[in-house]
């Protein structure tokens, strides 16, 4: 099979150089098996795999082997492929309790969905042989919103008056690509901070993987709402902060007295959420729109709208408008 995978090479990448040449599948079901140097062929496209990609979080890098960094040889273009990998598991926020699971085909339908909206990742879908749906990224050259705030090199009072006004607005565009989904009964599914990507050059936020579903019957769209404020929290605090992390971000420790129960997050309930109790200076109207989220909260927001229509009216606030 090698040497069909290097004819395949020296007809489209002549002066492409590789060390070794693998397989060629057209069934991807056994994705752990695809690995460097194999091409995975698509109806007539052929992709060249270099590596798996890593999910990076909390510090660490884990192998996704259901997703390859690729070439595409028929122009030499660099993608991404994300194989049909199936996981199904519960979460409980607050009150509720949501069944999460992976749907390949709603990834696909949603690239269908955006297709031309740079808003949001693009690509598109291919079935194998085996009927596996495969989708085909472009890939976003980049980094993520939350690296991005976290290296701006300045105190967090600075951040908040000269930083957050501007990126609050432009947050609120990425809230609003998200109202586009929910207005066509779509749903992204898996909103949390390392999703949301600014890319070089346009500097606009773009939103990236679509595969996560999930079935909440008290309001089909509220785990999309409740990913949108713990981004928004993220941002405001410039972190995510904790009663552990307090010494880190170099917040005095007798603020941590000041802190109770009801100040902590409600999906991930280490994370303070009262922002205002570590720093002043945060206007009320935008602490209460964080304490929705919090652990004490009663109120939740049921749609996106809701949250852009407090969040514009708190840019005006901070902007003096």
């Amino acid at each position: 099979m090698s040497s069909e995978v290097r004819e395949l090479i020296k007809k489209h990448l002549p002066e492409y150089k590789i060390s070794r040449f693998g397989k060629v599948y057209t069934d991807t079901t056994e994705f752990m098996n695809v690995d460097y140097s194999d091409i995975v062929k698509l109806g007539d496209e052929h992709f060249l795999v270099l590596k798996n990609e890593q999910e990076r979080r909390f510090g660490l890098s884990d192998p996704k082997y259901w997703v390859k960094r690729c070439k595409q040889l028929e122009n030499g273009q660099p993608k991404i492929l994300k194989l049909v990998f199936y996981e199904k598991f519960p979460m409980n926020i607050g009150p509720f309790k949501i069944q999460c699971f992976r749907s390949p085909r709603k990834e696909a339908r949603i690239l269908d969905l955006v297709k031309g909206d740079m808003r949001f990742m693009q690509g598109y879908s291919l079935d194998d042989t085996a009927g596996n749906n495969v989708r085909v990224l472009d890939i976003i050259r980049g980094k993520r919103l939350d690296v991005v705030v976290h290296n701006i090199p300045v105190d967090h009072k600075t951040y908040f008056h000269e930083y957050f006004p501007e990126i609050l607005e432009k947050y609120i565009g990425a809230c609003e690509a998200i109202k586009f989904l929910h207005d066509n009964d779509e749903k992204h599914g898996d909103i949390r901070r390392d999703h949301l990507w600014v890319e070089s050059g346009t500097l606009d936020y773009r939103w990236i993987d679509f595969d996560y579903a999930f079935e909440l019957y008290e309001n089909p769209f509220g785990l999309d709402v409740f990913g949108l404020g713990s981004i928004l929290i993220y941002l405001v605090g410039k972190a995510n902060i904790t009663a552990q992390s307090m010494f880190d971000h170099k917040i005095d420790k007798e603020v941590l007295s000041r802190i109770d129960s009801g100040d902590y997050s409600v999906v991930i309930g280490n994370r303070i959420v009262n922002i205002r109790k570590i720093y002043d200076y945060i206007p009320e109207s935008l602490n209460n729109i964080l304490m929705h989220f919090s652990s004490s909260s009663s109120v939740f927001y049921e749609s996106v709208d809701e949250l852009m229509v407090d969040m514009n009216q708190c840019l005006k606030e901070i902007r003096g408008l």
